[in-house]
This record gives C-alpha cells, structure tokens and sequence, in this order.
C-alpha cells in the first residue's frame, strides 16, 4: 500500500495496490486446510474491508462510510474531510439510503451512489495550532477586518464619528462590501396586503 499526503490535503491518500487479489484469494484456499478456509471466507465479507468503495445498497445498517456520492457515477461529495465519517442508519433496501451526516443531519441518498467504508484519516488535523499570524497567510487565509472600521469610500458600513452603530434602527441593515443585504438578500416574496 503507498501513502502519499498532496500540499492541498488535509488527509493522505492511500492507493490500494490490489491486482490479483481473487487469484491470491483462490490459490491461499486450496493450499490450505478447512478450517482456515471457513475462517478466510468469514473475513471475505467485503463490508468489514476498510477502504471498500461500493453501492450503498450492497452495504449494511451501522457501517461507518465516508466520501459518498451525491447522483450515481458522479464522485464524492459528500464527508471527504479529514477524521469525518458518516453512518447509515436504516437498511438500504429501497431506492434510497438513510444516512446521518458528520453535522447530525439525516439525508436520504439514492441506494445506487457509492461511498467508501471507513473514517477518513488524520482526525487530529482539526486540533493543531497556527504558531503565527504568517501562518495562516501560508494558508491563503486573507485577514479579516469589519465594515465599520473602514472609511466610506471602501464599506457601506465605514465612516461616522467615533463608533457609530450601522444597522438597525441607527441606520440601515447590514451590507456586503458590495452593497447586497448580509442578513437574508433581497425580499423576493409577495408583499402584505395593506389593511
């Protein structure tokens, strides 16, 4: 098995170097006795392999699965992070699979998307410290500075004379730096009737 971490990673990736497998499975059954036979085809359940990828209708309720597909043949999108995992929590039975997500949230997946069994590596990737602020440049991480620290010309919310307050009732709502409501966008709905 070969291990390699990519820069933009937050897990390592592991390529499983599997080519012959059912022929080494074949020959390691007839070269050896009975009982190691029977024990060998207890473990062959694919479900118990780690890093197994298939339908979820050829898995079982409770197994741990990462990397699930949204639309079939489509990749993983969902539970990629590193140290997540997802767990399948009705029998797949029917068209669609019960699935609780990292965030606690139930979603029903179509039985026919695949997704891997097991956690994605390195969990302890969320625990780390930045030993600088530099450090998260490195990252990409630009600084945040807020609206009303700025000068009008560069923030709806910038200017006044010492801390003004800028949404509510002193003023308007909260802005993007572009102008566009923060809260909930534009009211799109129909209006109230008058009474």
């Amino acid at each position: 098995m070969a291990v390699s971490l990519w820069r933009s990673r937050t897990a390592s990736s592991a390529l499983n170097l599997f080519n012959n497998t059912l022929r080494c499975f074949s020959s390691e059954a007839t070269n050896s006795s009975p009982h190691s036979t029977r024990e060998s085809m207890m473990y062959s359940d694919i479900n118990s392999r780690i890093g197994s990828c298939m339908p979820l209708s050829a898995m079982r309720i409770g197994t741990i699965i990462h990397n699930i597909e949204l639309n079939p043949g489509q990749g993983g999108k969902l539970v990629r992070a590193a140290g997540t995992s997802a767990k399948i929590l009705k029998e797949p039975t029917s068209a669609y699979c019960l699935i609780q997500l990292p965030s606690g949230v139930k979603k029903l997946i179509d039985s026919r998307c695949r997704a891997t069994v097991g956690v994605v590596s390195n969990p302890s990737h969320g625990d780390r410290k930045l030993r600088k602020a530099g450090h998260s440049r490195w990252l990409g991480r630009r600084p945040v500075v807020r609206g009303v620290a700025m000068n009008p010309v560069d923030h709806p919310h910038g200017g006044g004379e010492g801390k003004s307050k800028s949404g509510g009732r002193f003023g308007r709502g909260s802005l993007t730096p572009w102008g566009k409501p923060t809260k909930s966008g534009y009211k799109t709905g129909p209006l109230k009737r008058k009474r």
